[in-house]
This record gives structure tokens, sequence and C-alpha cells, in this order.
């Protein structure tokens, strides 16, 4: 039996949904475009990943929606940011989701490492994805925080879900 197969046509949208969400290097560029990435180098280099895997996710991902490209002119020549769609951005809730379950069930080994939920409007974390569990209101990216306890040097001051 493959490893991975075409899920397009299954009865699950689980099965469905990871057709689309299913490869890790999709969840982190979507982390990314959360915190304001959109240009191609940014992603390369704060994912440290290969450049020809990260254009085939970029396009894959604008492909299945998650992305759409915005070409803008460099010095040299036209390029293109990847910004988050509708459906891109519904996907919040999901990576949320993620980031609360990794610090409970895979915490880092260092106690002090974590990334926590913010709701920025009560100034209360929230242990859920999609509601803020002190104040009830609903958790947007524009009214999230990510409050890491570390600072990556290729972190970027932005607003939105960076901390």
């Amino acid at each position: 039996m493959p490893l991975r197969s075409d899920w397009t046509g299954e009865r699950c949208p689980i099965a469905r949904s990871l057709e689309v969400l299913g490869d890790p290097w999709v969840m982190l560029v979507l982390r990314q475009a959360f915190s304001g990435v959109r240009r191609f180098e940014q992603f390369r280099d704060q994912l440290g990943v290969a450049e020809n895997v990260l254009s085939k996710r970029l396009s894959t991902m604008v492909d299945a929606g998650l992305l759409r490209r915005v070409p803008y002119q460099d010095q040299r020549r036209t390029r293109h940011e990847y910004v988050l769609t509708e459906t891109g951005a519904d996907t919040f809730p999901i990576i949320t989701a993620l980031a609360q379950w990794g610090e409970r069930h895979r915490p880092h080994a260092d106690p002090g490492i974590r990334m926590d939920i913010v709701h920025r409007s009560c100034g209360h974390e929230s242990t859920t994805a999609d509601f803020c569990s002190h104040c009830g209101q609903h958790l947007t990216v524009e009214a999230t925080s990510w409050r890491k306890s570390w600072r990556d040097p290729q972190d970027l001051k932005l607003t939105g879900a960076a901390a």
C-alpha cells in the first residue's frame, strides 16, 4: 500500500483536508504566513527549507486556494508575494490548535520554552483554538498573538499572530 494516495474523492472530510493540509511544510508555511511573511526569500530563510521544496509547496498552496500570488516590482524584475486567501485564513484555528496540542503533549525539553495563544482583546491566554477560553470571543488572526518565550533572529516585528 502506498504511503500516500489521492484522497480528493474520499467521503471523509478529514481525508480530503489532509490532501491539502497533510504536508508538514504546508502547515509551517501557513504558520509563517499568519506571522506576516509574504515573500519567497522570507519563507526560505525563516523555515530553512530548500528552494525547490518551497517552490513546489507554494505552487501547491496557490493551486489549493490557500494562498494567492500578488506581483510586485523589485529593482530587477517582477516577483510575487504569497498572500493568505479566505480559505487559507480559515486554517487559523487548526494552526492554533496544533500549537496548543504541541504545548500540552509535545512540550520542549526546557520548560521555559513555550508558545502561548493570547487573545489581545482581553489580554488573557486562551486554552482553546476557536474562542477565547477567558472571555468567549471568537479568535481571529487580527485579535490573537502568539507569545513566545524565545526570540528567533529571523522573527519579524509584525502584527496579527506574531508576538
